[in-house]
């Protein structure tokens, strides 16, 4: 197996003394490569917390945090910023668009850091956009779409310079279960074809019930990791 993701021990306290604040306790998690892993959880468990240390938008307290072997959580901010740019696609709760831009230049974005071609860029916009149902809305800004909507244009733009990685924060939160599950459709395509990995942190029992695996989080530590056809052991 090609692992993707581990953490070493992580531990992330917010605060001091007697108002410190534990929100990882000692979590050690492997992420093989080609997963469709769900992270779930009570609200206030650590998912969040885990999410962000394992992307490098939070630094773990202690322990390590490795994506392709790299130790992320020893990068500089210039260096992390580079290879998650490179390796990681987001889906972020909260959207996180560029308000300035439009919907296609928010979909290209990172595929114009990345330096791909004019052509590729439009291509793969066009193709995406289509996917998620928001063809012909190309050149809107963010403030006038939906929550829904923009929660679609978060999606596509995660996707579409292909990462290796997905990262999502309750991506389907916002959505309509018809648009929810077309969306767990395309990724789940994009899985199996292009072996493209998935970590979801979520409530959301619809990629709870397509999920190949569930990591359960309690008190931030992992309660119980669970696959198709048994348990992995914990601890």
């Amino acid at each position: 197996m090609n692992t993707v993701i581990t953490t070493k021990n992580i531990t992330k306290t917010y605060g001091k003394k007697e108002v410190a604040v534990h929100a990882l306790r000692g979590v050690d998690l492997t992420i093989q490569k080609g997963e469709f892993t769900a992270v779930v959880g009570p609200s206030g468990s650590g998912k969040t917390t885990l999410m962000n240390c394992i992307t490098g938008i939070d630094s773990p307290t202690s322990g390590k945090v490795c994506i392709h072997g790299v130790d992320v959580s020893a990068m500089s901010s210039r260096e992390l910023s580079l290879f998650r740019r490179d390796n990681i696609g987001f889906v972020f709760q909260a959207y996180n668009l560029i308000p300035v831009l439009t919907v296609a230049e928010n979909v290209e974005y990172i595929m114009l850091l990345q330096g791909v071609d004019k052509a590729t860029r439009q291509e793969r916009v066009a193709r995406i956009l289509a996917e998620v149902g928001l063809a012909g809305y190309e050149k809107r800004v963010p403030a006038k779409l939906s929550g829904g909507q923009q929660q679609r244009v978060a999606i596509a733009r995660a996707m579409a310079s292909r990462p290796q990685i997905i990262i999502a924060d309750e991506p389907t939160a916002n959505l309509d279960s018809k648009t929810g599950a077309a969306l767990l459709d395309m990724m789940q395509s994009l899985n199996a074809e292009e072996d493209m990995t998935f970590l979801f942190s979520t409530h959301d029992p619809r990629i709870m019930e397509r999920a190949r695996r569930t990591v359960v989080i309690r008190d931030g530590m992992i309660d119980s990791d669970t696959e198709e056809g048994g348990s992995r052991a914990v601890g």
